[in-house]
Parts: structure tokens; sequence; C-alpha cells
């Protein structure tokens, strides 16, 4: 068994920062690695992505997808997780069901939208769950367990054109 006072990193763990500027004798003495002259020669460059002059990789590459800036972020909740913690006694099924209540219960992770339910799974209690949104399906499957949903956000309709 290892003493508190005999710790130690183990080898290679630390490497031992090398001290530029210091002499010929150094090894890095005198341009301390950085050539002669030049934008890399001086203090305070920043050169991150240029390659010399070369088409630099991020624009080499081709661009993928969309980001939404107007996109709602959910805490995703299956039904199926929602009666595995009912089953192990961290929700009280008979209790009205919050984000906040699954927050405490370290069933969902914090998110700025709220809880969103989804329908993998197999729910057998009787819930009455109030989230920011739910699927179609996972509406049907409470309901048919004899439970109810409440969905705090409003659904958008499509325009009629």
């Amino acid at each position: 068994m290892t003493k508190l006072h005999e710790l130690k990193d183990n080898d290679g763990a630390h490497y031992k920062f090398k001290r530029v500027g210091r002499g010929i004798g150094s090894g890095k003495g005198k341009t301390s690695g950085r050539g002669v002259k030049g934008q890399g020669s001086r203090t305070g460059v920043s050169l991150h992505g240029f390659e010399g002059g070369q088409m630099p990789i991020f624009r080499r590459l081709p661009k993928r997808g969309f980001n939404n800036l107007f996109g709602k972020d959910y805490a995703e909740l299956n039904i199926g997780r929602l009666q595995a913690a009912i089953d192990n006694g961290k929700i009280d099924a008979s209790a009205s069901i919050t984000a906040e209540l699954l927050l405490a219960a370290g069933i969902v992770v914090k998110s700025n939208d709220g809880v969103r339910l989804l329908a993998k799974g197999v729910l057998t209690s009787k819930v009455t769950i109030v989230v920011a949104g739910a699927s179609k399906a996972a509406i049907e499957a409470v309901e048919k367990a004899g439970g109810t949903v409440t969905v705090t956000t409003p659904v958008e309709e499509p325009a009629a054109e």
C-alpha cells in the first residue's frame, strides 16, 4: 500500500516546460525557436487557421447542416424511463408530475425550455403529467394507462393559405 508521502506522478505524466531564450547552450536561445523576423516572431500574434497563403482547412471543407437560432432546448423524457422512476420509488405516481419534480428526482437534466415527453417504452401507472411538450404517441400512451397530460407550451398551428 502506498503511503501518502510516497505519492508521485506516473512516468511521463508531467512534462517539464523548457525555458526559452536562455543562451545558445540551452538549445532554444536567441530567437527561442521563432526564427528570424516576420509576423510569427513578434509577441501578440494570432495566426490560428492561417496556412501561409494556402486555402485554410475551414474554407476547403464543405459546410453542413443548419443551426436554428429559434430552436427550443427541451429535456427529453421517455415514458419508459418515467415508469422505471415510478417503480424505483423516485417519483410518486399519485402526485402531479412537473418539470421541477423530475429535475429534483434526477430523472431529467436542466434545460432552457422545459421537458418534452416522448413515447419510447411502456407506461402502466396512472399519472398526471405537466410538461412543456409531448408527442401525440406519448399523450395517447399516458391516456391509455388512465392518466392525463397537460402541455403548457401553446402549439403553433400551420398558417392557412
